[in-house]
């Protein structure tokens, strides 16, 4: 069915370029990245007093280098509207501090909720020092906003001991309660990675424990008020005050399985792309990421590194907006001529040749690819034996995950492992330049987390999950409860712990570690801890 509601994207920016004009890239675009260049620094005003909850959606702090970190929060609209013209741009202060009391401000200013980026606010802060922790919080109308915890990252060249973070994905709403969340804000954790499908588009299952608002998202309209739903989650609100997150997106945050400019529809792609700009412009506006990540119409940078001193380098890919259309389909399938063509890429020309260089020069001791899609070769078959593949992972992009493996090899990468969200199950996985060699050693690990709540409490094993343990013996672990990973990292080696939540149909349910997996440093090999 082809969807035709028109995106109001014209409105929310005050432009007025034809279709043609705005697919060109540069050209409607350019206005939208001169928007968000100008209030950056300083707003209008403050917003006055109203008896209107200016903060509702919490705080966070992001992408931690190691003198910044960038700290978020949104205004209410109701509160804007009752503080006067809800067109003006707001100035908004924040603090930060070297304790949870602030007797002792080390940063204070104030930059510019603008009302076309929806009074979201994106603070870049420098000035602070390495690998220490800090508390924030933002002050507008005489109302201050909840405290948030962050921390920044080690100098680049420190040796640092031990890193600690948890990895996440997958947030229906509607299936699930985020238990998990509040676990994880307890953890004291350096950082929080989460891999996509933060919301989802559309509503789908029976057994919904909770409801989102409206029908599948469309405009820019759509987006923030999905967005809004699941920001309004207290259990969510309380891990991005916690800690400071690194982002990345899956499809859910536009439309289910979508390729580059392919819709998973009938949708024309022309309308597509403004809904695909609309959802980018969402996105940023919830998240918090730096001014480099502002989107430009359809089209958003969010591939980028961090570093956590000489212990932990981190390459953050976007395995959806740049890939191919999914040769035979975009489900499980027997494979067909498109999935062996050797063009084909997951990641793009520009992306794949940005992460090849930085694996080749890579001198940390732990180089982590945190991405969407399971990378290890998850062999299925059908009832006459014919194989089968997920088209929508690596498994439909063979030739390039075995290029990028090879590349690791060739290079001695230090220690690669990826990090994978999107199937709603825990894995663990080695990752091999040959996967039909069962005598070839691996050359990086891999850990899938499954989600926060999609799919409903979820069990134990499944019969997909143990049959897909027998088929592939480089896998060596499945779980399909609902949870996260928390990783602890030192100089000697890499722990995953799989932490789940048996319960989460129902509130307040336990968590529990179901397994532990090491790998030593110098060995790729996924080892029970």
């Amino acid at each position: 069915m082809t969807k035709t509601r028109t995106p109001r994207w014209y409105d929310l920016f005050h432009f007025r370029a034809t279709r043609r004009d705005f697919l060109r890239v540069g050209g409607s675009a350019a206005g939208l990245v001169a928007l968000g260049a100008t209030g950056c620094n300083a707003g209008d005003r403050s917003m006055r007093r109203t008896p209107v909850e200016p903060f509702p959606w919490g705080v966070a702090s992001g992408d931690p280098l190691p003198e910044s970190v960038v700290l978020w929060t949104r205004l209410s609209p109701d509160a804007v509207a009752a503080s006067g013209d809800p067109s003006r741009d707001l100035g908004v202060g924040y603090e930060i501090a070297d304790s949870e009391s602030f007797r002792n401000v080390v940063a204070a200013g104030s930059v510019a909720a603008l009302a076309d980026l929806g009074h979201s606010v994106h603070a870049e802060v420098g000035g602070l020092a390495p690998d220490r922790e800090y508390w924030y919080r933002w002050l507008t109308g005489g109302e201050t906003s909840p405290v948030g915890h962050t921390r920044t990252a080690p100098a680049p060249e420190a040796s640092n001991g031990r890193f600690r973070f948890a990895f996440a994905s997958c947030q229906q709403y509607e299936h699930g309660y985020y238990t998990a969340y509040r676990h994880m804000a307890e953890e004291e954790l350096d950082l929080i990675v989460h891999l996509g499908d933060y919301i989802y588009e559309s509503s789908w299952g029976s057994d919904l424990v909770r409801r989102h608002e409206g029908p599948e998202t469309m405009t820019l309209e759509d987006y923030r008020a999905r967005y809004s739903t699941y920001r309004s989650d207290a259990d969510l609100q309380a891990a991005h005050a916690s800690a400071p997150w690194v982002v990345t997106w899956d499809d859910h945050e536009v439309d289910n399985n979508y390729a580059d400019e392919v819709p998973e529809d009938d949708q024309p792609r022309e309308e597509f792309l403004l809904r695909r700009a609309a959802a980018y412009q969402a996105y940023y506006e919830f998240m918090p990421l730096r001014r480099s990540s502002m989107p430009r119409g359809p089209d958003l940078e969010l591939h980028r590194a961090l570093r956590f001193g000489r212990l932990v380098d981190m390459s953050v890919l976007d395995t959806r907006q740049y890939r191919d259309d999914q040769a035979c389909g975009d489900r499980r399938g027997p494979s067909c001529p498109g999935r062996e063509d050797p063009a084909r890429s997951l990641l793009g020309s520009a992306q794949r040749e940005w992460l090849l260089d930085r694996l080749r020069s890579a001198d940390a001791t732990w180089n982590v690819l945190a991405q969407q899609v399971l990378m290890a070769e998850a062999r299925g078959a059908t009832g006459d034996g014919t194989d089968t593949w997920s088209m929508d992972t690596w498994d439909g992009y063979p030739h390039e995950r075995r290029a990028l493996l090879e590349a690791m090899a060739a290079a001695g990468t230090p220690n690669p492992v990826v990090l994978t969200g999107d199937i709603h199950s825990n894995w663990a996985a080695e990752l091999k330049t040959d996967f039909a060699d069962e005598d070839r050693g691996p050359v990086a690990s891999e850990f899938v987390g499954t989600s926060i709540s999609s799919g409903g409490d979820g069990r134990d094993a499944t019969e997909w999950g143990d049959t897909t343990l027998r088929e592939n013996p480089h896998i060596k672990f499945h779980n399909a409860q609902r949870g996260y990973v928390r990783a602890t990292v030192t100089p000697e080696r890499w722990t995953s712990d799989y932490r789940v939540v048996p319960v989460v149909t129902r509130p307040y349910g336990e968590v529990e570690t179901k397994a532990r997996f090491v790998v030593e440093a110098g060995r790729a090999a996924v080892e029970r801890g």
